[in-house]
């Protein structure tokens, strides 16, 4: 997982209000498990009674893990990778297309055919391997977009050796896809969490933007909400984060971190410790924060100022570790004074 969990302020759980969306019903929290990680929705019910999801939620969740995640041994996605079917599902195809979008923009720093690199490297369900340049360069020939396709509801592969690995982007996703049944039983005002990528409508309990909490992105910061960097006010947008600072591992006297960069094979050490990036869509903020993450600090800086409608906080360190940021002009509108 690349996103960086965040802490979230809600509040007021259950009560029934009236906000300035002219919206009473009574507000209802939920929280769960998925995708190795949980989740956090608020939403304020449609009427005056009392709407409950959970468990249509769950349901939508467990059928998204057996198309996308990779960590179950039947799910669509690994079967794709071992070569059992060809056959893709709508959830897929989603993923697929924006994940084609993000590569060929980023000039192939995000790429989901990098599945056998993250394996090679210790963060993936595959076999951790000794790397070295010889090993690096033997993977580097089922590495690339450009070597997969969809033609006819199949996978099409150049190599049987190609492996998809999703995480990077399908987190994003699975907010969306929650996001999208709220829309459908006419909720007007949530906030859904899965893995720290959020999607927000409408007003939190309190009648004012949703806050989002961002952590300072400091080694061995594994409490989500102890430290915080920046606050975020979110209404109508998604966002997701991707950082290095909790996942990672000590070889040799280095640390190993978990963004790969799937143009050289090789994880990505550098200065750019986080990367928030706040769209309509979650699974493009999700796919695009991951993106900026292989780029590095330059680059990526180059990367966002070329997109439209896509706001960013990147926080960096510099020779004397000291935490800077760098944001949009529309970002620095939304945190919080």
């Amino acid at each position: 997982m690349n996103s960086i969990r965040i802490l979230l302020f809600v509040s007021l759980i259950g009560i029934l209000s009236c906000n300035r969306n002219g919206e009473s019903g009574p507000y209802v929290s939920i929280s769960g498990f998925t995708q190795g990680t949980s989740y956090h929705i608020t939403y304020q019910s449609p009427g005056n009674d009392t709407l409950y999801v959970q468990d249509e939620i769950n349901a939508l969740l467990a059928d998204f893990d057996q198309s996308l995640s990779t960590y179950i041994d039947t799910s669509n996605i690994s079967r794709l990778n071992n070569n059992e079917t060809s056959e893709v599902d709508h959830y897929f195809i989603e993923v697929y297309n924006e994940a084609k979008r993000i590569y060929d923009i980023s000039g192939g720093a995000f790429d989901i055919t990098v599945g056998p690199l993250i394996d090679a490297w210790g963060f993936g369900p595959g076999r951790k391997l000794n790397v070295s340049e010889e090993v690096i360069d033997s993977i580097l020939q089922f590495v690339g977009m450009a070597k997969i396709g969809i033609s006819g509801g199949r996978l099409m592969k150049e190599l049987p050796g190609i492996r998809l690995d999703l995480n990077a982007i399908a987190q994003g996703y699975a907010v969306d896809v929650v996001a999208d049944y709220l829309d459908e039983k006419e909720v007007s005002n949530y906030m859904v969490e899965i893995g720290g990528e959020i999607t927000t409508k409408g007003v939190s309990p309190r009648n004012d933007d949703w806050k989002i909490g961002i952590d300072k992105p400091y080694f061995g910061n594994q409490m989500p909400g102890q430290n915080l960097q920046e606050i975020v006010r979110l209404s109508g947008k998604s966002l997701a984060s991707s950082g290095n600072y909790r996942k990672y591992y000590e070889q040799d006297g280095k640390k190993i971190v978990h963004t790969v960069d799937p143009r050289s094979g090789y994880t990505k050490m550098s200065n750019l410790l986080s990367v928030t990036i706040i769209t309509d869509k979650c699974i493009t903020a999700d796919g695009l924060a991951t993106a900026c993450m292989s780029l590095g600090l330059e680059d990526a800086r180059s990367f966002i100022e070329g997109q439209e409608d896509v706001e960013a906080l990147f926080i960096y360190s510099d020779q004397d570790g000291n935490y800077l940021e760098w944001m949009t002009s529309g970002m620095k509108g939304m945190l919080l004074k």
